[in-house]
């Protein structure tokens, strides 16, 4: 035993070796190199039973763990790797010496075995020590300050839930305070629906629905557009509706989701009603009336064909047109509507009481055919992943654009509806920013510009609608991009709701060559900042800067500098000498080779060994040909869950995540051939019709672990009085990721987003374990937390139920991405 022992440590000390010497090689650390010399004698000595065999490997336990201390400190999950296997090694190494020597004169306690074993006690002591150490962890003591509302409210019925943010202004707070720190772990199950809509074989499938609460009725929609209505107290099913979907394409389809719907109450717009059917109604309209009593509806007349790609002007012979019919009245169980977008680009208007189109929102159909005007018609490649915004009169709508595919896609044109007839009011092309007249019949919106996928805001008072922008194709290569195409990508901008005409601009990455586009719904509150009143906007990043900005003016609240970057890239391209970094971020450090990781010492010099290898400089580090390290990656430190806020305590929280991606560039023939859509590239983006195609995936270690040390997650809290950090802990565990559910908590990844209540406690579930859990908005920590049977990743609603309490209600569908469990379940939580 001892000899077969001797000859592990004695391999394990020649791997080492080999990698030190390919790691020194490439610039990295010399630290591997001692060790192997200590473990390949050491080997040695233990095979052919020589004196200081022991003492050897005790003395390179002591080294690894030194050098471990000296590199991450008191860290445990990043000391594991450098002395777990050694430990486990050693203790193996003084049971197989002892078992040896039981019977023999010598003494047991020679100086070899003492040395090993106080080197494996102290090993374990610094093990114990490091597990109970915090060095990520911060904690401010401290409570905030309720300040009396001075500035607006955005109100909204403290108990309903109308808006996909609670309100417009993406504040994901609910004013409702029955449940308290003091009382939310006695939180209970009250019901649970399952939706019936699960497809695996769509590999980006995901049930991120965020349910609308109004009255009685929650209202969701399922990743095939699917729209279902449910007591929102007891959680049965009213009624369904189903846009009967082109089919979709596993192949194309890399995405299918709906984030959420829109609402809204025309009872008090003067809009005249009728009992009966519009006048001059024909077949289409009479089917949808009959409809009506139906449990699942169906869509008819819809006027385009996605499954050819031939996109045709909205119900091009109407029998009552969109004109004439705003001058007519409507269904009375159509002056609240829920507004659908769907995956194959339509926007549909329901009854909210039925769940039956409305129609003359477009047409005698009820349907706006989203392909009007775009170019580059192809299945899959645009639709509306978040709902609506409802602002005045008008339907905003953005979209996305399917990501670097190839240079000639749809337009990221973000278009505003009339309310009542649907008919086109204006359009923001980022191509042809002045241009915002209704684009003429015939006509088509530039191709492949900067989309709006998140959901906007807007502020009524200032009538002001505020869109996130994401980018043009390819993310990765910015040669060639015109000079509108560059203001607008990766920013926030205001537009004028009545006109479309652009107020302001705020461009958070220049040049984005990282697939930074701006993912999250800006966020709308007044701030007290030094006893003076601002009217904020609050912008979550991916980079993982938080952009607090005036929202009249786009001009930044809390200081935002510009800090010079590397300008390492591809020929011809020219990477923004600087990129702006607010007061207010979560962005993590420089990476480093000590903060690579593994399972053993050899999986986390391999990582080490690639690290020095990628081209590197820090965050926005362009990609190359040789492979560059973006870190954070394209997942985003924040993304499409954003943040909340407490307008009453002035507090954020947000759940800020940190994985590396490497982005390497690849030069294209001139053709159409693939080349990196083989599945060893991962994420390969063709780029047809670019010099480069790109392949962009997480850095992951040869054992499928991210090569950065955890925490992957946190929770965090800051205070937006004065910008700074009030706590930030590990959030989440591996128990629904490693092959054993263990429930280590390592901090893990995760997409979805938080909401923030009156009563001082904030709900998430978007962390990839499988958990919904309380949290204290003071301090983060965390409260109570219930099992889910599949992913959470979405972001919860509360509201008040008819029987008088509050409601905590949670989607869980998991994520084919993510690789969390898929499922289709709807849950309601409220204390007993």
């Amino acid at each position: 035993m001892l000899r077969l022992l001797g000859s592990l440590v004695f391999l394990l000390g020649i791997v080492l070796g080999i990698g030190g010497i390919q790691l020194v090689s490439v610039g990295g650390s010399w630290g591997y190199l001692p060790l192997a010399i200590l473990l390949v004698v050491s080997g040695i000595f233990t095979v052919l039973h020589r004196r200081y065999a022991l003492a050897l490997y005790g003395a390179a336990v002591l080294y690894a763990l030194g050098w471990g201390l000296v590199e991450v400190g008191l860290d445990w999950w990043a000391l594991a790797p450098r002395g777990g296997l050694l430990i486990i090694l050693g203790i193996a190494l003084l049971a197989a010496s002892f078992w040896k020597n039981r019977k023999s004169d010598e003494s047991l306690w020679s100086k070899d075995f003492t040395v090993l074993t106080a080197s494996v006690v102290i090993g374990a002591l610094i093990g114990v020590i490091s597990m109970f150490a915090d060095p990520h962890g911060i904690k401010t003591p401290g409570q905030s300050e309720t300040f009396a509302f001075r500035g607006k409210k955005f109100d909204a019925p403290a108990t309903d839930w109308t808006v996909y943010g609670g309100t417009n202004a993406g504040q994901h707070y609910s004013s409702l305070d029955q449940i308290t720190p003091d009382n939310v772990g006695k939180l209970e199950k009250i019901w649970e629906f399952h939706a019936g809509d699960i497809h695996p074989e769509l590999a980006g499938t995901a049930f991120e629905t965020t349910p609308l609460k109004v009255g009685n009725t929650l209202f969701l929609c399922t990743p095939r557009s699917q729209v279902i209505a449910l007591d929102a107290t007891t959680g049965k099913k009213l009624w369904e509706f189903d846009p009967k979907l082109v089919a979709l394409n596993p192949k194309l389809s890399h995405y299918v989701t709906c984030r959420g719907l829109s609402y809204d109450d025309a009872s008090d717009r003067g809009w005249d009603v009728t009992e009966g059917p519009l006048p001059d109604a024909k077949l289409a309209r009479a089917l949808i009336l009959k409809s009506r009593a139906e449990v699942t509806t169906k869509a008819a007349g819809v006027s385009h064909n996605i499954a050819t790609g031939q996109a045709q002007p909205n119900d091009p012979n109407p029998v009552v047109s969109p004109q004439e019919f705003a001058q007519q009245s409507i269904r009375p169980d159509c002056l609240r509507r829920i507004f659908l977008t769907t995956r194959d680009a339509r926007l549909i208007a329901l009854s909210a009481e039925t769940g039956v189109i409305c129609p003359g929102f477009g047409g005698a159909d009820g349907t706006v055919n989203l392909w009007q005007g775009m170019p580059n018609i192809s299945p899959t490649a645009y639709y509306t992943t978040s709902p609506v915004l409802i602002a005045g009169d008008v339907v905003v709508v953005g979209g996305a654009v399917g990501d670097n595919l190839s240079t000639q896609l749809p337009s990221g044109v973000v278009r505003a509806f009339d309310l009542k007839t649907g008919n086109l009011v204006w359009n923001f092309d980022p191509g042809k920013p002045d241009a915002t007249e209704p684009l003429p019949l015939g006509e088509t919106y530039t191709q492949n510009v900067p989309n709006s996928w998140a959901p906007a805001s807007y502020d009524a008072d200032l009538d002001l609608v505020y869109l996130p922008m994401g980018n043009a194709s390819p993310d990765q290569y910015g040669v060639g991009r015109s000079k509108e195409v560059e203001r607008f990508a990766s920013s926030v901008t205001a537009l004028n709701a009545k006109t479309g005409k652009v107020a302001w601009v705020f461009q958070t990455v220049h040049h984005d060559l990282w697939d930074y586009d701006v993912p999250a719904q800006p966020v709308l509150i007044d701030l007290t900042i030094k006893n003076t009143l601002v009217p904020a906007l609050i912008q979550p990043t991916k980079q993982g800067d938080v952009f607090v900005l005036d929202r009249r003016t786009g001009k930044p609240v809390f200081p935002v500098k510009e800090v010079q970057v590397s300008q390492v890239a591809v020929d011809g391209e020219t990477p923004s000498p600087s990129q702006p970094v607010s007061a207010i971020s979560f962005a993590p450090p420089k990476a480093t080779g000590a903060q690579m990781w593994g399972i053993t010492p050899i999986d986390q010099m391999m990582c080490r060994i690639a690290f020095q290898k990628m081209t590197y400089a820090g965050r926005y580090t362009p990609p190359t040909e040789n492979g560059s390290l973006t870190y954070p990656g394209s997942y985003g430190v924040l993304n499409w869950g954003g943040v909340a806020v407490d307008p009453e305590r002035q507090m954020l929280f947000a759940m800020p995540v940190y994985l590396g991606f490497s982005a390497q560039l690849i030069k294209r023939p001139g053709t159409f051939d693939p080349i990196v859509s083989a599945p060893q590239y991962g994420l390969g983006n063709e780029n047809f019709g670019a010099p480069y195609a790109s392949v962009v995936k997480p850095f992951m270690s040869a054992l499928g672990l991210p090569c950065q040390q955890p925490p992957w997650g946190y929770v965090q809290g800051v205070d937006l009085t004065n910008g700074k950090t009030r706590y930030r802990h590990v959030n989440g565990t591996v128990r629904d990721l490693a092959p054993v559910p263990v429930p280590f908590k390592l901090g893990v990844p995760g997409i979805g987003g938080p909401i923030m209540t009156k009563g001082g406690v904030a709900f998430l579930a978007a962390a990839a374990d499988n958990y919904l859990r309380a949290y204290n908005s003071e301090t983060g920590d965390v409260l109570w937390r219930a099992r889910l049977p599949a992913g959470g990743q979405s972001t919860p609603i509360s509201y008040q139920g008819a029987d008088g309490r509050q409601y905590v209600v949670q989607v869980a569908g998991g994520h084919g991405y993510v690789g969390t469990k898929l499922g289709d379940s709807v849950i309601a939580y409220a204390l007993p």
